[in-house]
């Protein structure tokens, strides 16, 4: 949805808790918002999904909105639970294992793309 405002700029906004969609193969990657300076994903876990070793060209936060992550980073494993929140810089290595059905909210700059993102899914 988009909003003008009465200065002519404009709002974008979207939900994290509406039209939540689980894969049972492997984790749902949704682009919420595209906004000039970064792009908002949801990425939605069943319990032993992982996202494998990857990094991001860019540097991104992770806002654990729901369930529990084992977050690695550089060979440490970072338990990460509902309401934590993390910054990487760019091209750090990191993994995810979902320990319970979780929802993650990803932001990344605009030099990432949400396709690089869906090929570490696959």
């Amino acid at each position: 949805m988009t909003i003008n405002s009465k200065k002519n700029s404009q709002m974008k906004t979207a939900s994290l808790t509406e039209n939540i969609e689980y894969k049972t193969e492997k984790p749902n990657i949704q682009l919420l918002l595209d906004t000039p300076f970064s792009k908002e994903i949801r990425i939605t876990f069943k319990a032993g999904q992982i996202m494998k070793e990857h990094s991001a060209p860019g540097p991104i936060v992770v806002e654990m909105f729901e369930g529990n992550i084992e977050f690695g980073v550089l060979g440490k494993v970072h338990h990460l639970k509902k309401g934590d929140l993390l910054t990487l810089d760019a091209k750090v290595p990191h993994d995810l294992k979902a320990t319970a059905d979780s929802i993650v909210r990803l932001t990344l700059s605009k030099v990432d793309s949400v396709e690089r993102v869906y090929r570490v899914v696959r």
